[in-house]
């Protein structure tokens, strides 16, 4: 089939999908069946997939519904709206919660309790209140901001509109779900693929009366912004939200140790069937409020909290071919090409194979029959090959020497840590020369956690590159907009959003640029830490003329190996070239200064040693928060060793050389008027 005759098919699906929706959520009346809708659905999904050039508006991939995203203004969350780490079986609890004892410098026996919540799968919604009266309602958008959709929320019975209770606090973000109950989606299942659907469908329509007519129920439970809440745990604030008229999880419980943790799982889990409304995992959090508080947050998710993912569903199919995919950073992923199975109610194609290694190890090859296993119901892998049935002349398969996007050669570098080689092979080329990497690292440059253009998909990266439109990250910001409007699937009004989301981001702080240039080894939180050091853009750019030095070296945080990274990226001349165009269009925010009224400003300070009832983490929060540094090796610039429990005798023995003071534990605390 020629190029016109597969953009023909395509627009008359698209065009076909847009009346159904256009019926059944303008008109409320639904020509089709859910199961004539999810296939039309799917085909267009599948031939995007299959043809780069095919991009409509009105894909299902891009738009819910008829027309919901635009109908709503976006507001700011107060606090944002964290994602959660996942956990898939015992061990992952096991070293959860050492992560967390660590963290908190505590033994193994020390007791920690967990409210333990079923996830609900539904809608996630953040509900203002204000002097005991519910004021805004918005919906998780990117965590940071989201949707007003406070009056279809307001439609929600199980939403208190005002609170009587005095215990209730002067403000508070009441968080919680938003979910249809499986017998009443019995009477909807015609309408909508699944509850969720449903949910998500009914609270972004325009119109409140149409989301009033869907029996949405919502279960609260967590807080985001307060102001005035006197609850000092999570089971206390349960109880609290069931006092003001919120429904909490009937299943919610407390529960103390991993082995308890998965006693109340299993038991959960097989009840599953039984419950009125879908969940797909249990929620740990640690109980204690003051300890979460301790705890705090790592890049975007909750250091006090984790999704404990109900089991993985497997399913058998046959390894049609097995492809190389190149990522940013030069990493060859092997992906295997299944005939499209069912796995827990998802058309599965595709499955992971890791690398290399793992192909060598478990002898996978083309034409095998494969056990493919969803884990925790995300990106599918496969466990094993059945070797019985595989054809006798079936070749091993042979891992590429050389890049299959630009020929370079690819290598497995040494590990000088593990003193092995790495399991993943990359290929060699440096930088843009690379097609592959090239078009992933501007997947990167406008990803969510960097530059974040919105309305700007990886799909639309790769339909610019291919049209010669983009080919550097500066090209973004010099666009032919007249040829994009031109362009099948673009119009005046599609263009101009791009365009308007575009310059909206001309504005960038230094560290989500940082971020933006997709260097090995360099994720969110190390370009934070970059940021802080290099304070502005024109000093990051100047680290390419400048040697690794003591003082960088002793960033905590940032080892050789990340440094090393920056560098390389610098010697790369189209690197150092693609800094320059974006220093004259952009405008990088510098990096917040400290603020210099801390306790503790302009001071520095190493820990060695076994602190006690504390730990090296916390202790560093504590010095940041009162705008002190923390460095990783002993010079003459350092103010302070804290020394704890054997602390190592070679630091000690410099800081006495170099004549710095040294602090017991107890006496660091009483600089921070913190008594131990």
């Amino acid at each position: 089939m020629n190029k016109k005759k597969i953009e023909k098919e395509y627009n008359k699906k698209i065009k076909l999908i847009n009346n159904y929706n256009k019926n059944y959520y303008d008109a409320s009346k639904p020509l089709v069946t859910d199961e004539v809708y999810d296939n039309l659905k799917k085909s267009i999904l599948s031939l995007e997939k299959k043809y780069f050039f095919l991009n409509s508006k009105n894909s299902p991939s891009k738009t819910i519904g008829f027309k919901p995203s635009k109908n709503f203004k976006k507001r700011p969350h107060k606090t944002p709206m964290l994602s959660l780490a996942n956990a898939f079986g015992k061990d992952d609890l096991i070293n959860f919660e050492k992560r967390i004892l660590n963290f908190l410098s505590k033994d193994l026996d020390f007791n920690l309790t967990y409210s333990a919540e079923p996830k609900i799968d539904g809608i996630s919604a953040s509900l203002i209140y204000k002097n005991s009266e519910f004021k805004i309602g918005l919906s998780r958008g990117d965590g940071k901001e989201g949707e007003d959709i406070t009056t279809n929320l307001a439609t929600i019975q199980d939403i208190p509109k005002k609170i009587k209770s005095k215990n209730f606090p002067e403000e508070i973000d009441i968080r919680g779900e938003v979910f249809i109950q499986n017998s009443d989606f019995e009477k909807l299942k015609d309408k909508f693929a699944n509850p969720r659907n449903a949910a998500s469908g009914s609270l972004r329509q325009k119109n409140p009366d149409e989301t009033r007519k869907i029996p949405l129920k919502f279960i609260a439970y967590t807080f985001g912004y307060e102001k005035g809440l006197k609850s000092k745990n999570q089971t206390d604030f349960l109880k609290n939200l069931d006092d003001w008229g919120f429904k909490t999880n009937p299943l919610n419980k407390l529960v103390a140790g991993v082995d308890n943790l998965l006693i109340n799982y299993s038991k959960i889990e097989n009840d599953r069937s039984k419950i009125d409304f879908d969940i797909d995992g249990i929620v740990y959090k640690i109980n204690d409020f003051e300890l979460q508080k301790r705890l705090g947050n790592v890049a975007n998710s909750p250091r006090w909290a984790i999704a404990h993912k109900f089991a993985s569903n497997k399913a058998i199919s046959k390894i049609l071919n097995i492809e190389i995919q190149i990522g940013r950073t030069g990493a060859l992923t092997p992906v295997a090409k299944i005939k499209p199975i069912n796995i827990g109610g998802v058309i599965v194609s595709n499955a992971t194979l890791h690398n290399e290694d793992e192909i060598d190890r478990k002898d996978i090859r083309i034409g095998d029959f494969a056990t493919i296993e969803r884990a925790g119901d995300v990106i599918p892998h496969i466990l094993s090959v059945d070797k019985n049935k595989r054809d006798k002349k079936s070749p091993k398969f042979i891992f590429p020497l050389k890049c299959p996007s630009c020929g370079s050669k690819t290598i497995k570098e040494f590990n000088n840590i593990t003193k092995k080689e790495d399991a993943v092979r990359r290929c060699s080329s440096e930088g843009y020369e690379c097609e592959k990497i090239a078009i992933e690292k501007l997947k990167h440059f406008v990803s969510k956690d960097a530059f974040n253009i919105e309305g700007f998909g990886k799909k639309i990266v790769e339909n610019f590159w291919n049209l010669n439109l983009i080919k550097l990250p500066q090209d973004i910001f010099d666009l032919d907009f007249n040829k994009i409007e031109n362009l099948e699937g673009w119009g005046k009004q599609s263009m101009e959003n791009l365009k308007y989301s575009i310059n909206q981001k001309k504005n960038i702080s230094l560290e989500r640029l940082i971020f933006s240039l997709g260097i090995r080894h360099i994720g969110l939180e190390n370009a934070k830490i970059l940021s802080k050091y290099f304070e502005s853009f024109s000093n990051f750019i100047s680290f390419s003329n400048e040697t690794i030095s003591e003082d960088i070296l002793n960033i905590d945080g940032i080892g050789e190996t990340q440094l090393k990274s920056v560098k390389n990226f610098f010697e790369n001349k189209v690197n150092l070239n693609i800094l320059k165009k974006l220093q004259k269009i952009l405008v990088v925010k510098d990096a917040a200064t400290k603020d210099k009224n801390g306790l503790l400003n302009e001071k520095t300070f190493m820990v060695t040693g076994k602190l006690i009832g504390i730990s090296r983490a916390e202790v560093k929060s504590l010095i940041e928060e009162n705008s002190g540094t923390t460095v990783s090796t002993v010079t003459k610039k350092l103010n302070y060793l804290i020394m704890g429990e054997k602390p190592t005798k070679k630091k000690v023995d410099k800081a006495k050389e170099f004549k710095v003071t040294i602090l017991s534990q107890s006496q660091f605390l009483k600089m921070l008027n913190i008594t131990s």
